[in-house]
């Protein structure tokens, strides 16, 4: 399935799911489990009515974290079990549909592979929906079923999220794999951070310390060691809390937190100049149930950092000449 390039007044997302296509098909359209992920982070739904075929509606409302709510009449105007669904998002008695979508579904491999286009009325109107999607972390709603998918097949508790940058993949890779480049984006909003050594490599390591910009505060520290490099389409490291010895150590401010997370990075070109982040965090090795419930209740906080991080990666990709 290949994304096609997006008109004016379009939005488009790709995503890859490990999973079945009757699972994932499945996830979308049982009410029950759409109660698990539908919406951003921090949202839940209640549906009051679920009629799955051409001319039906589903009428559910959306709870925001604020405890506004938001009532929804998704009007289903095609439905093809298992491969495309197309329906008008943001509707109800009082106020017309803001967009249409299209949902195709394929499977590749035993994965799924979903496209979705957000069609509308005017380039204005797509552009209003880009800010309201980006202000209430819409696109979190398909890592949440990433999650949601990723717990039903394995049981295992992960965190993902998907980042599109205005970048050629080869450019993306090398501001993940080049530590001066790194070190400028990656750190939480106010903090520097400097390498004390490193390899980025497979079997390499690094040891690195964070610090607020204004001097406030204490220094942290950490190590990675970096356990697949596949160029320019894969990264998977490993994390820890270190002390300044390069010991590890507990997290400084959750002491609760896995003492060891597994980073699983991939990148995927979206067009020429374009390319989509998927990047999956997991506790690695043995974890207690306290530190499994810290990471799980975490999955909000972790989400806002990484946004900032990936904020600040636009920015740079933006200012720096980053060669390729």
């Amino acid at each position: 399935m290949t994304a096609t390039k997006n008109k004016p007044n379009e939005i488009k997302l790709a995503r890859v799911y490990d999973a079945p296509l009757k699972m994932v098909w499945d996830a979308w359209n049982e009410p029950d489990q759409a109660a698990h992920w539908w919406g951003p982070r921090g949202f839940t739904i209640t549906t009051h009515s679920k009629t799955l075929k051409p001319g039906g509606v589903w009428h559910y409302t959306m709870h925001g974290p604020d405890g506004v709510d938001w009532v929804n009449k998704t009007k289903y105007l095609e439905v093809v079990p298992y491969s495309k669904m197309v329906y008008d998002h943001g509707g109800n008695d009082e106020q017309k549909p803001m967009f249409r979508v299209t949902v195709l579904f394929q499977e590749v491999g035993g994965k799924t592979h979903m496209e979705m286009t957000m069609a509308h009325d005017t380039p204005e109107a797509a552009e209003n929906s880009r800010q309201v999607i980006q202000k209430h972390g819409g696109n979190s709603t398909w890592d949440r079923l990433a999650e949601y998918l990723e717990q039903g097949a394995s049981k295992k508790e992960i965190f993902v999220i998907n980042r599109s940058f205005n970048a050629p993949i080869e450019k993306l890779f090398d501001v993940w794999t080049t530590p001066e480049h790194l070190a400028r984006w990656v750190p939480p909003t106010g903090f520097t951070m400097k390498f004390i050594r490193v390899e980025i490599k497979p079997g390499g390591e690094g040891f690195y310390c964070m610090s607020m910009e204004n001097g406030g505060g204490h220094t942290m520290y950490g190590k990675t060691k970096y356990l697949e490099i596949i160029r320019p389409t894969k990264i998977v490291y490993t994390q820890q809390f270190a002390d300044e010895k390069g010991n590890t150590a507990p997290h400084p401010m959750a002491p609760t937190w896995p003492e060891t997370m597994l980073t699983t990075v991939l990148f995927t070109p979206e067009g020429e100049d374009q390319t989509r982040l998927t990047l999956t965090w997991e506790p690695y090795g043995k974890s207690s149930p306290a530190e499994m419930e810290t990471f799980i209740k975490a999955r909000p906080s972790m989400a806002g950092g990484w946004t900032g991080s990936f904020d600040k990666l636009d920015d740079y990709l933006e200012k720096q000449e980053v060669k390729a």
